[in-house]
Protein backbone atom coordinates (compact mmCIF):
# COMPACT_ATOMS: atom_id res chain seq x y z
CA UNK A 1 0.00 0.00 0.00
CA UNK A 2 1.33 3.47 -1.16
CA UNK A 3 1.95 5.90 1.42
CA UNK A 4 -0.61 8.01 -0.07
CA UNK A 5 -3.41 5.34 0.19
CA UNK A 6 -1.84 4.86 4.13
CA UNK A 7 -2.91 8.88 4.57
CA UNK A 8 -6.03 8.54 3.52
CA UNK A 9 -7.03 5.17 4.90
CA UNK A 10 -5.60 7.09 8.63
CA UNK A 11 -8.08 10.13 7.64
CA UNK A 12 -10.72 8.21 7.06
CA UNK A 13 -10.62 5.98 9.84
CA UNK A 14 -10.18 9.08 12.30
CA UNK A 15 -13.63 10.04 10.40
CA UNK A 16 -12.10 13.73 9.25
CA UNK A 17 -12.24 15.49 5.91
CA UNK A 18 -9.46 16.24 3.97
CA UNK A 19 -10.59 20.03 5.81
CA UNK A 20 -10.39 19.12 8.68
CA UNK A 21 -7.41 17.11 8.69
CA UNK A 22 -5.54 20.17 6.84
CA UNK A 23 -6.66 22.54 9.73
CA UNK A 24 -5.10 20.11 12.31
CA UNK A 25 -1.64 19.61 10.37
CA UNK A 26 -1.66 23.45 9.55
CA UNK A 27 -2.02 23.34 5.79
CA UNK A 28 -3.96 23.98 2.61
CA UNK A 29 -7.02 21.04 1.78
CA UNK A 30 -5.16 20.91 -1.30
CA UNK A 31 -2.13 20.17 0.46
CA UNK A 32 -4.15 17.18 1.74
CA UNK A 33 -5.73 16.55 -1.63
CA UNK A 34 -1.79 16.43 -3.23
CA UNK A 35 -0.84 13.87 -0.37
CA UNK A 36 -3.60 11.44 -0.89
CA UNK A 37 -3.35 11.65 -4.61
CA UNK A 38 -1.87 8.24 -6.50
CA UNK A 39 1.20 10.25 -8.25
CA UNK A 40 1.13 13.45 -5.26
CA UNK A 41 3.56 14.85 -3.38
CA UNK A 42 5.07 13.29 -0.05
CA UNK A 43 4.75 14.98 2.84
CA UNK A 44 7.61 16.62 4.79
CA UNK A 45 8.02 14.57 7.94
CA UNK A 46 7.05 16.82 10.31
CA UNK A 47 3.54 17.48 9.01
CA UNK A 48 3.81 13.19 8.58
CA UNK A 49 4.00 13.24 12.39
CA UNK A 50 1.13 15.86 12.42
CA UNK A 51 -0.99 13.28 10.66
CA UNK A 52 -0.15 10.37 12.67
CA UNK A 53 -0.72 12.75 15.99
CA UNK A 54 -4.38 13.90 14.49
CA UNK A 55 -5.40 10.34 12.89
CA UNK A 56 -4.33 7.78 16.14
CA UNK A 57 -1.97 6.13 13.73
CA UNK A 58 1.39 5.16 14.16
CA UNK A 59 3.58 7.12 12.82
CA UNK A 60 6.06 3.85 11.64
CA UNK A 61 3.14 2.41 9.75
CA UNK A 62 2.05 5.60 8.48
CA UNK A 63 5.12 6.14 7.24
CA UNK A 64 6.52 2.74 5.50
CA UNK A 65 3.64 0.56 5.96
CA UNK A 66 4.82 -1.97 8.82
CA UNK A 67 3.54 -2.82 11.98
CA UNK A 68 -0.18 -1.98 13.19
CA UNK A 69 -1.98 1.10 12.08
CA UNK A 70 -3.18 1.80 15.52
CA UNK A 71 -1.66 1.03 19.12
CA UNK A 72 -3.86 -0.77 21.98
CA UNK A 73 -5.39 1.88 24.51
CA UNK A 74 -3.39 0.67 26.90
CA UNK A 75 0.28 0.45 24.94
CA UNK A 76 -1.00 3.57 23.90
CA UNK A 77 -1.12 5.21 27.63
CA UNK A 78 2.36 3.97 27.93
CA UNK A 79 4.30 4.55 24.91
CA UNK A 80 6.10 7.89 23.49
CA UNK A 81 6.13 8.34 19.94
CA UNK A 82 9.90 8.65 18.77
CA UNK A 83 8.83 11.02 16.63
CA UNK A 84 8.00 13.24 19.43
CA UNK A 85 10.94 12.72 21.56
CA UNK A 86 13.44 15.57 22.06
CA UNK A 87 16.65 15.08 24.05
CA UNK A 88 16.75 18.53 24.73
CA UNK A 89 17.14 20.00 28.44
CA UNK A 90 18.68 23.95 27.65
CA UNK A 91 15.64 26.12 26.00
CA UNK A 92 18.25 28.09 23.86
CA UNK A 93 18.76 24.81 22.38
CA UNK A 94 15.01 23.95 21.72
CA UNK A 95 14.38 27.00 19.95
CA UNK A 96 17.71 26.94 17.82
CA UNK A 97 16.71 23.23 16.91
CA UNK A 98 13.30 24.42 16.07
CA UNK A 99 14.11 27.28 13.99
CA UNK A 100 15.99 25.06 12.09
CA UNK A 101 13.66 22.79 11.74
CA UNK A 102 11.19 25.17 10.59
CA UNK A 103 13.67 26.78 8.04
CA UNK A 104 13.11 26.00 4.13
CA UNK A 105 16.34 23.23 2.83
CA UNK A 106 18.07 25.47 1.21
CA UNK A 107 18.91 27.97 4.16
CA UNK A 108 19.34 25.11 6.42
CA UNK A 109 23.32 25.00 5.91
CA UNK A 110 23.30 28.91 5.90
CA UNK A 111 21.78 28.35 9.17
CA UNK A 112 24.86 26.23 10.64
CA UNK A 113 27.50 27.90 8.89
CA UNK A 114 26.69 31.19 10.63
CA UNK A 115 26.23 29.38 13.93
CA UNK A 116 29.44 27.61 13.61
CA UNK A 117 31.17 30.99 12.45
CA UNK A 118 29.77 33.04 15.84
CA UNK A 119 31.19 29.77 17.98
CA UNK A 120 34.49 30.07 16.24
CA UNK A 121 34.38 33.88 16.63
CA UNK A 122 33.38 33.51 20.42
CA UNK A 123 35.71 30.47 21.03
CA UNK A 124 38.76 30.89 18.97
CA UNK A 125 38.18 27.24 17.34
CA UNK A 126 38.39 26.55 13.59
CA UNK A 127 35.00 24.78 12.41
CA UNK A 128 37.71 22.04 11.02
CA UNK A 129 39.29 21.40 14.21
CA UNK A 130 35.45 20.23 15.77
CA UNK A 131 34.37 18.85 12.36
CA UNK A 132 37.63 16.11 12.27
CA UNK A 133 36.95 13.32 14.42
CA UNK A 134 39.94 12.54 16.77
CA UNK A 135 43.21 9.65 15.75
Amino acid sequence: MSLQARIRMARRHAGLTQTALALAVGVQRSAVSHWESPQGKNPRMAHLREIATTTGTQFEWLATGRGPMTLGLEVAQYSVAAADALLVDDPLEMRLLLAFRDAPSRGRMALVELVEELAHQRLGRSRAARTSKPS
